[in-house]
């Protein structure tokens, strides 16, 4: 991934903040306000144009640019830069109808009808040939444009297309699987096509996996590929226009908005992250207990997505959304943590949806930098100052995070995997395990990073890798040389099962975990809802339980179970290996025993870096010598701890933090990293 930047911003000078900004929506009156407000609430950055295909190319043959040219300028004058859309998410009325073949077809065989937004089929080469002549001709007139800053492809991609059953995607799923498997032959050996009867003897002959009669279910290992094949499908058009882009306006970065966060599960943005100059993230709270911890999490996982350098908030609420069953506005002092956050965890640039909000259509009830009261408003007062916030921790911008002792692995994969049918329990939630470790270390007041389940792990002493079910056997030993080398692997029930093509190893459970880990397991256990079970440590196990047979030489039990069918047999265990050790966790454990067990297993030297009278109430996250304090809590709390503060209320012995609030800290250029 290039390190790139926004064009004629140099890195490092200032924290990106704006927002969509949809002047198409408004008349040109408005538009000299909008300019007027934003520098009065310190907007920097607009990203202009994503919904307006049907205004900037009328019909087939008309074109209108005029309007964004005068909005172009406006914002120039008024010093705002442009994130300029390629406009491609939603195409116009003309062109559906001139083309409906470029709808997207569900999987029992019904075409998705325009009127809402991307109703367009990833693999229709007659969409492609029409974003692409659009986006070229935005290249090329607005290239040189002193406002513009950076191209901004189509817009959450995947959001609502990603998994197209239609002709075209099936005759792109077979290009795509000869380019995988090579020939039939080992195709048919990778999908255990001998199974039901499946096997095929021509490519045409395959399709995606479609609704199948009552009963059962598609081909696993054809699902798998399928959603392998929905991914790259979108990274394809992503790469389409951003080499188009490119190759007109070579000096001006391309980014598109990912979407890690909580449900958004279709897009393995693990193989996204290297093809745009500035990964860019779109992320909205859910109102439950995990909701701020959450955050967190996809804030934290953007950055290991980024490597660890800066990287976009293109999207977040000041307020309520319009799309969850009940729509709460955000209490005092969210919208700043929410906020903060995502700076803590890498983001130089803090965007929300939209500037103004929408008097009409469908998100006319999705809050917005500029709410339906207007500037004299509690919103806006609040986002104006976060403006001037931001302003103040200008000198944050530029500064990669600072590496956590510990890991977590997630894997896009090995969620699609874990939500098929026919698996041992329909109640196992990879994103929601991986999240419960997470909140665990935040518990604890461990620092650790999110990383992709193939990132490098040097230089970090613990690595947890929940339920990671999809697991090849080179991966599975560059695990193996991790620990030999001091490392502490911690992996989870239902991990190590199949390889890349679903394929269960035999021999016994965890499979490729198996030597490393010393223990076999014949069969699984897994509990029916509300049923759990005791441990003799780290309190009750719920979802899953591990019938371990055998327990190898060196093997320690850290917790049995003390009921249930198990009882007696091991629940956790862990085995040195080398100068590391591989530990097993065979249930779901509760809060309690997870932070429990987390503090348990934590290598020597690796602990909390806040007072332990804090730790687990305050999240710390480090970029740099800046530390970032989060109040995880709905009640005040003070924090001893030496450093300039930046932001937040300063005490005699460090700074305090009122409900929700976040402070951030320059840590003395002599001071060594506090335990």
């Amino acid at each position: 991934m290039s390190p790139r930047w926004l064009r004629g911003i140099p890195p490092g000078t200032r924290i990106e903040y704006g927002a969509d900004y949809n002047p198409e929506q408004w008349p040109r009156e408005v538009w000299r306000d909008d300019v007027e407000l934003m520098r009065r609430a310190g907007v920097t950055i607009a990203t202009v144009g994503v919904f307006s295909w049907t205004r900037l190319q009328p019909g087939p043959e008309e074109w209108d640019l005029a309007w964004l040219d005068e909005v172009m300028d406006l914002l120039h004058d008024g010093g705002i830069a442009v994130d300029l859309a390629t406009a491609t998410a939603s195409p116009p009325a003309w062109l559906t109808t001139a083309h409906p073949e470029i709808l997207p077809v569900d999987a029992d065989g019904r075409t998705i009808s325009p009127g809402g937004r991307q109703h367009w089929r990833p693999t229709s080469p007659v969409f492609r040939r029409h974003a692409l002549a659009l986006v070229e001709r935005l290249a090329r007139r607005y290239g040189d444009h002193p406002a513009l800053v950076a191209w901004h492809v189509n817009n959450e991609l995947g959001c609502h297309n990603v998994h197209d059953y239609s002709d075209d995607a099936a005759a792109a799923f077979r290009v795509w699987l000869r380019e995988r498997h090579g020939d039939l032959a080992t195709l048919n050996e990778a999908w255990g096509t001998a199974f039901w009867s499946q096997g095929y003897r021509d490519w045409d002959e395959i399709l995606p996996p479609r609704r199948t009669a009552p009963g059962t279910a598609p081909n696993p290992g054809q699902s798998l590929d399928f959603a392998r094949f929905s991914s790259d499908a979108l990274r394809d058009h992503l790469r389409a226009e951003r080499d188009l882009l490119r190759s007109i306006t070579p000096d001006v970065p391309v980014t598109t908005n990912f979407m890690v966060m909580d449900n958004t599960r279709a897009m393995d943005y693990a193989s996204w992250a290297g093809e745009v100059d500035i990964v860019s993230n779109d992320h909205y709270v859910h109102p439950e207990p995990l909701g701020r911890d959450e955050l967190s999490f996809s804030a934290n996982l953007t950055g290991g997505l980024a490597g660890g350098r800066p990287w976009w908030l293109m999207e977040h609420s000041t307020s309520a959304v319009n799309w969850q069953p009940v729509n709460h506005a955000k209490r005092d002092g969210e919208l700043e943590r929410d906020s903060l956050t995502h700076l803590a965890h890498g983001a130089d640039a803090i965007c929300f949806f939209q500037w103004r909000q929408s008097a009409a259509g469908a998100e006319r009830f999705h809050s917005a930098m500029l709410p339906h009261a207007g500037a004299e408003s509690t919103v806006f007062r609040t986002v104006t100052e976060l403006g001037a916030t931001l302003r103040r921790l200008a000198p944050v911008a530029g500064t990669p995070r600072t590496p956590a002792p510990v890991a977590l692995l997630f894997d896009w994969p090995s969620w699609w995997a874990t939500r098929q049918d026919f698996l041992p329990s329909s109640r196992l939630e990879y994103r929601r395990e991986a999240l419960a470790w997470y909140r665990a270390f935040l518990d604890a007041g461990v620092r650790v990073d999110v990383l992709p389940a193939g990132a490098d792990l040097a230089g970090h002493r613990l690595a947890v890798a929940p339920m990671l079910h999809v697991l090849d056997l080179p991966d599975a030993r560059r695990l193996a040389g991790w620990v030999e080398g001091g490392g502490h692997l911690v992996a989870t029930y239902f991990s190590g099962v199949a390889d890349s093509r679903a394929h269960v190893y035999l021999g016994g459970y965890p499979g490729a975990l198996r030597d490393l880990l010393g223990i076999r397991i014949d069969e699984f256990a897994p509990l029916a809802e509300g049923e759990t079970v005791e441990l003799d440590a780290f309190g009750p196990g719920a979802v899953w339980t591990d019938r371990i047979d055998a327990v190898g030489p060196g093997v320690e039990v850290l917790a049995s179970y003390a009921s249930g069918e198990q009882q007696g047999r091991p629940a956790v265990t862990r085995r040195r290996v080398g100068a590391g050790a591989a530990t097993w966790v065979s249930t779901q454990l509760g809060r309690d025993g997870l932070s429990s067990l987390v503090t348990a297993l934590l290598p020597p030297g690796v602990g909390p870096e806040l007072p332990a009278a804090v730790a687990g109430s305050v999240e710390l996250v480090v970029r740099g010598p800046y530390r970032f304090l989060v109040n995880r809590t709905d009640a005040p709390v003070e924090v001893t701890l030496d450093g300039d503060v930046l932001h937040g209320r300063a005490t005699a012995d460090g700074v305090a933090l009122p409900a929700r609030g976040v402070a951030v800290l320059r840590r003395p250029p002599d001071e060594g990293r506090r335990r």
